[in-house]
């Protein structure tokens, strides 16, 4: 029999699923585009700038007469995109078949005349009362069988097929329109995908969807392990259609189901903007959820869009620079190239549990820290606050009246920083020494079984990442089917499932020079969410000459200790055991549970040309950090700059000929920073410089001559 691989990109899925949903309206199936086949868009031409500052505005809310003024203070604020018309489908579209967009037309020529760029949302992120109520089977179901109602947004059901056929048609027409037109120069597919459908149609796809997957119920009763509980289907349409408490097998495979649906949701919009828009034109989608938590694959999603974009918000407090510059470099790698901020907060939100808003100078460190980390846009959210809505108190630019507010002349100096020092970072973005592994299936399959209720997923990989941070290296964060070949060093903090192309990837990484560190969990299951027959880490433990006897998930410290220093571990640690007498035990457990005592808790192994390490524990921070120089030392990791004080941020971008370094300061104190070599300092003057000072919320953008290479 023949499977379809779980995890890389499959065509014919991919097909299956739009086919079948326009069967079921008796449609002819739109052509697939094949969107990352192109070549990403060149860099704009030397007249636009290579950083672009905006705002999200949505003139269907104000009078047209307000327009003029709203464009001027934009463009005095040094603004040169504006995102438009992702909420605007009952202005496009009044009534079923009757477009309007001349408003939209007269809205873009007005910003051509402020010399702002235009992106064009697709308004498909909130359908119009006219459609939900007469189309009640475009709404979205939840899990308790409740259909949603109008009055908010994402009330569609994103597998609808009748939905996709209006997605399709508002999408074609603002193409036919707008797809040539100077001033635009790219698409936002929807806005922020977010919520899956449970309706008994969207229950047919799955089990159709698993079908082709699997072609036989024997696979598919095998690979889910369903004699246990009597699981074991008869029929297709026994299989039920959960997102929480089911078979692992089911529960992974629906996040499957899930990306491949929001994937082909997106390309009948893309397909339709393709027939008539200039290929100049980007598309991306803006992806929200704090770009971690959503219930689909981003490296998936992402796959058939030009270039990747994320929202960026705070909410209560004040800015966890380790945290966001980690989420930034989670987006950079999903399509492993320079992104945008499609939205970010412009002081405070509205939907936190206090609203509390960012000091002053915080904004524009956080605007900074997004182009040290690869971005290449900054767009606020948004320009003003709507007299009415849910969104009423949201933090804006221009208030009600149409007077800036207090954040606007910080956002203003964002833009004049930004076009000053554009010139000398067009076409530079971050090169990265290590690597970071993530993999959607791990993710899912420990979030769906933690067996510790504070193992917190995104809390591991910070607690990886910081350390190497704090050695001012630039860090990628990347799929784990990615390529490795330029890494010195690859970490995998959780790997929990190892499929046997991923292990053969991760040891010819090794075997050709590479250096991979596992942390725990890897290598647990398989891609179905079954347990390895193996020990982990699975399909690697030859490679590894040892493997974990057994895990236990901790109710307190247990002491740590060996060459490495020593510590504690909490949470979760796996008894290692060494088979290959080459393989060196780093750290072992103190006493402990009286399983622990005394047993491997770190091992590692030279492998080829390579080397292979497990860490079986998650370490306090400071062994944690002791740890990471050992793997930076022996994969023989070169730091990018000198020491820094604590609370200072080195992000680097790197040019032909040239490096720029951005220096934050995150601190409540003024930092002194020694150089490790003259810099001309960009927004001071463009001095030549040996030290800086920052300020408290302080920022320093210094250009290095590198020679012809860079560095």
């Amino acid at each position: 029999m023949t499977m379809i691989p779980m995890h890389e990109p499959c065509e014919p899925t991919r097909s299956f699923l739009h086919l079948t949903a326009c069967r079921l309206l008796a449609l002819a199936c739109l052509a697939l585009y094949a969107v990352a086949s192109r070549p990403a868009p060149a860099q704009t031409d030397p007249s636009v700038p290579a950083l672009l500052l905006g705002s999200a505005w949505y003139p269907e809310q104000w009078p047209e007469s307000r327009w003029d003024a709203d464009l001027a203070l934009m463009e005095a604020a040094h603004m040169h995109v504006v995102r438009v018309g992702e909420f605007a489908w009952s202005r496009m579209e009044p009534a079923e078949g009757q477009y309007d967009l001349d408003w939209l037309a007269r809205a873009i020529r007005l910003a051509e005349n402020h010399h702002i760029a235009v992106v064009i949302g697709t308004p498909t992120d909130a359908p119009p009362a006219w459609l939900t109520v007469k189309y009640p089977d475009t709404l979205r179901m939840d899990e308790n069988g409740r259909l949603a109602q109008h009055g908010g947004r994402r009330q569609f059901n994103y597998s609808s097929p009748r939905y996709r056929v209006f997605c399709a048609e508002i999408a074609g027409r603002l193409a036919q329109r707008f797809g040539h037109d100077p001033d635009v120069i790219g698409w936002q597919i929807g806005n922020e995908y977010t919520d899956e459908s449970f309706d008994p149609a969207t229950r047919t796809l799955f089990q159709q969807w698993l079908q082709h997957r699997y072609s036989t119920l024997d696979a598919l009763n095998q690979h889910w392990a369903t004699a246990y509980w009597s699981q074991t289907y008869d029929r297709w349409d026994e299989i039920p259609l959960v997102a929480t408490g089911g078979n692992p097998g089911l529960l992974l495979e629906h996040r499957h189901f899930v990306t491949d649906t929001w994937r082909d949701f997106q390309r009948v919009q893309i397909d339709a903007i393709r027939k008539s828009a200039e290929p100049r034109q980007f598309i991306t989608t803006n992806i929200g959820g704090l770009a971690w938590s959503d219930h689909f694959d981003h490296y998936e999603i992402t796959r058939d869009l030009d270039l990747a974009s994320w929202d960026d918000y705070v909410g209560q407090g004040q800015l966890d620079s380790m945290r966001n510059g980690a989420m930034h470099d989670f987006v950079r790698g999903w399509k492993r190239m320079p992104f945008w901020v499609m939205e970010t907060q412009p002081g405070s939100v509205n939907w936190a549990p206090i609203n509390t808003t960012l000091n002053r100078g915080e904004t524009r460190v956080m605007a900074w820290q997004a182009i040290g980390h690869g971005a290449n846009a900054a767009l606020y959210w948004q320009w003003r606050s709507a007299l009415n809505g849910q969104e009423q108190y949201h933090g804006t630019l221009v208030g009600p009246d149409g007077e800036p507010m207090p954040i606007y002349s910080e956002v203003t100096q964002i833009g004049s920083e930004f076009e000053r020092t554009s010139p000398a970072l067009r076409d530079t973005q971050p090169v990265a020494q290590v690597a970071i592994l993530e993999s959607y299936d791990s993710r899912w399959t420990i979030d769906f079984q933690p067996h510790n209720r504070n193992y917190d997923e995104l809390q591991v990989l910070l607690d990886w990442y910081r350390p190497l941070r704090l050695k001012n290296l630039t860090v990628d964060i990347v799929n784990a089917s990615a390529p490795l070949d330029g890494y010195k060093l690859v970490v995998a903090p959780g790997l929990n499932v190892i499929p046997p192309e991923l292990a053969a990837h991760l040891r010819a990484y090794v075997e050709q020079g590479g250096h991979l560190v596992l942390g725990p969990r890897s290598g647990m299951k398989d891609e179905y969410n079954s347990l390895n027959p193996q020990r982990q880490p699975g399909p690697l433990v030859s490679a590894l000459g040892g493997r974990v006897e057994q895990y236990y998930a901790l109710d307190g410290a247990v002491p740590v200790s060996g060459a490495l220093g020593s510590g504690t571990a909490t949470i979760w640690a796996e008894q290692l055991t060494t088979l290959a007498s080459d393989t060196r035990v780093l750290l072992r457990y103190g006493k402990s549970n009286g399983w622990l005592d005394d047993q491997p808790a770190m091992v590692t192994r030279s492998l080829g040309k390579g080397s292979i390490t497990y860490l079986g524990a998650l370490l306090d921070a400071p062994l944690m950090q002791q740890a990471t120089a050992w793997m930076l030392a022996g994969a023989h990791v070169e730091p990018e700059f000198a020491s820094l004080p604590l609370d200072v941020e080195l992000c680097r971008r790197v040019g032909t000929g040239h490096t720029i370094y951005i220096l934050l300061n995150h601190g409540a104190q003024p930092a002194e920073v020694a150089l490790p070599a003259p810099m001309t300092e960009l927004l001071q003057g463009d001095a030549q410089v040996r030290a800086v000072t920052l300020a408290p919320e302080g920022v320093a953008v210094l250009e290095e001559s590198t020679g012809a290479t860079g560095r």
